[in-house]
């Protein structure tokens, strides 16, 4: 068993003040998110996407997802191995999935699977 991951695609960063961050994201980066709702603020770095999430946990950190071509055989293949269920896979609008695992170690390893992406 070998989970077939294509690379890291997405980092998404707990920012309860959101437009705090958004802000300090757009002066950073020297331009504005292509994503900007209240729920989620996503930027464009390179076809690599930075995710700034108001309802995420500050104490858990930021989440990395690893791209994947099939979400349910990546998601099954880390439980089999031994990793518990942080998030259940679920489509985020788009056709775009994400799900995370947490691994024996109490890492968090998430997975996304983007349609959209023009990563190989």
């Amino acid at each position: 068993m070998a989970l077939n991951l294509q690379g890291l695609r997405t980092v998404i960063y707990p920012s309860p003040d959101l437009d705090a961050a958004k802000a300090w994201w757009t002066e950073v980066l020297g331009e504005p998110p292509y994503f900007d709702e209240p729920f989620y603020v996503g930027f464009n770095v390179c076809d690599y996407e930075l995710g700034l999430l108001p309802d995420g946990d500050a104490e858990d950190g930021p989440l990395v997802y690893w791209g994947v071509d099939d979400m349910q055989a990546a998601f099954d293949e880390a439980i089999e191995a031994g990793a518990g269920i942080f998030e259940a896979p679920s489509d985020v609008g788009d056709g775009i999935i994400t799900g995370s695992v947490i691994s024996p170690q109490g890492t968090v390893i998430g997975f996304i699977f983007n349609p959209h992406s023009t990563l190989e």
